[in-house]
């Protein structure tokens, strides 16, 4: 091409070169600007290797952050919290009903109590409360059952937050109480994520449904351009918490929709979900009311202080047969709006203060650089870690990534136990010795710590470890343990696929 074409071509060309030399100096610069290493290393990797790609990407990925004016909004509420609760922080000494560290379980001292509870106060404003009745319920349909019985009592308002919500033939009898609670009068509110939500068959029919049933609904973190809700489109609040007249609340890893999750797929291939929630009566609750609260006033603008008030004893009702009492319990929320990854710490805190034994279940495996190093420490100094996850992937990509840390986990003396097809182990808990327990919707994976509100309760009590130790029994005994050796015959394609997974996990 000669002339005039051939100068604009070679001016194009030019301008091209110019623009890729640019982009990658900047990214040099700008990425590791607070950021973890490998994450930065991750991204700039993509954007050294494909530029324009991996600027474009950057752009609609790279940012955590929900904006200033949500983060400023996070850090006001968390000061009205410690006011909304009328206590003090751990750190000014223990008010009434605070955990004050006494009578720690066998395998906990009172100071390793007292700090994890400092800790997450400190970070989230939530101090860790004595006298609660907790109930594991590791069964799919029991625990809705549990929470549609809880709803059909209601006398003044049920609040239910879920990442995934359906209305299905599962969750029909659920729904059907929280209609008729509105109609007999009770504040029913209902939270569902615009994303998890709306990727269910028949999302458009839910919506239809629920208009005119006088339950009170919104999306969490929809994004619509007109309104001005830009920001990272897989953000994502994935809490699951049902609250009922501040007396009963539950919370764990459960979405509200039947056990296949509505899902074709899923269907075809038989997968089915294993789930586990807890039912928490007790001060406890008021924390999970804070919680919810803080998500129906972000999306909605309404104010909840008058559901805040002090929680009472559940009403009309004996201690139930089921639960353990007598719990000192801390809710833990985290998510974007925090900026100190309130759940990756807790859980790091409890990895470093194991002394006998942690056990962990975790559908999905990918821990930064500090877990690795907790959970790899803790089994090489003599602590007997295990953990649980799914033989079978509902999430390529995820299931992968989370595949490449098997070899360094099982150099350390991890014992990995795979949950049997056609089984999805969808729960999320972790035991310590015979002391402290996390139970909730929190992965440990980069997602959850940096991308996704999560919330979960810490709990300190050996009969309630006990209680969720029978469930983990029962994984165990119905896993196939993986051996370091059969991982060694894993095939090289195998490996490669694992480790480019790997890499993309960290592209936050």
């Amino acid at each position: 091409m000669t002339g005039a074409g051939g100068w604009i071509v070679g001016l194009l060309s030019a301008a091209v070169a110019v623009a890729h030399v640019v982009i990658c100096a900047l990214a040099l610069g700008v990425l590791p600007g607070n950021r973890k290493p490998s994450t930065a290393m991750a991204w700039l990797i993509l954007i050294l290797a494909v530029p324009f790609l991996g600027f474009v990407a950057f752009l609609f990925f790279g940012s955590t952050s929900v904006g200033r004016t949500r983060r400023a909004w996070q850090r006001d509420v968390n000061a009205r919290v410690l006011d909304a609760v009328a206590t003090r922080a751990p750190a000014d000494g223990p008010s009434p009903g605070e955990h004050d560290g006494r009578d720690a379980p066998v395998g906990a001292t009172a100071a390793e109590v007292d700090g994890l509870a400092r800790l997450n106060c400190h970070l989230s404003a939530l101090p860790m409360v004595e006298g609660n009745e907790v109930e594991v319920l590791p069964d799919y349909l029991g625990s809705i059952e549990a929470m549609r019985v809880a709803v059909a009592g209601a006398q003044r308002f049920v609040h239910v937050e879920f990442y995934i919500a359906a209305w299905d033939e599962v969750t029909d009898g659920f729904f059907t109480e929280l209609v008729a609670a509105a109609a007999r009068g009770v504040e029913v509110r209902l939270l569902f994520d615009h994303l998890g939500t709306r990727a269910v068959p028949g999302y458009k029919d839910f919506l239809t449904r629920l208009e005119g049933t006088g339950v009170a609904w919104a999306p969490m973190l929809p994004i619509g351009l007109r309104k001005g809700q830009v920001r990272r489109p897989d953000l994502r609040n994935h809490r699951k918490v049902v609250v009922v007249d501040g007396h009963v609340g539950f919370i764990g890893s459960q979405n509200l929709i039947e056990p296949g999750y509505d899902d074709e797929g899923n269907h075809r291939r038989g997968l089915t979900y294993v789930e586990l929630v807890v039912r928490l009566s007790g001060p406890v609750v008021r924390q999970l009311a804070v919680v919810f609260a803080t998500d129906w006033v972000a999306e909605t603008g309404e104010e909840l202080a008058h559901t805040l008030g002090e929680t009472a004893a559940e009403p009309g009702s004996a201690r139930r047969p089921e639960t353990v009492a007598g719990v000192a319990c801390q809710v833990v929320p985290s998510g974007p709006g925090f900026v100190t990854e309130n759940n990756l710490r807790l859980f790091n805190s409890m990895l470093y203060s194991a002394r006998a034994s942690v056990s962990v279940t975790s559908p999905y495996f990918v821990p930064d650089e500090t877990l690795l190093y907790a959970m790899t420490t803790a089994a090489q100094r003599g602590v007997h870690v295990e953990l649980f996850v799914s033989a079978v992937a509902d999430q390529f990509m995820v299931f992968h990534a989370q595949r490449s840390y098997y070899q360094a986990l099982l150099e350390a003396g991890v014992r990995i136990w795979l949950y049997p097809e056609p089984y999805v182990l969808h729960a999320k808990f972790f035991t310590v010795d015979d002391a402290l327990a996390v139970v909730g919707s929190s992965n440990m994976d980069y997602r959850s710590f940096a991308l996704n509100y999560e919330c979960v309760v810490l709990a300190s009590s050996p009969e309630l470890v006990t209680r969720l130790r029978v469930v983990q029994d029962d994984y165990r005994r119905l896993s196939t343990e993986l051996t370091a050796e059969e991982w060694s015959r894993r095939g090289w394609r195998a490996a490669y696929v694992d480790n480019l997974m790997r890499l993309t996990a960290a592209l936050q």
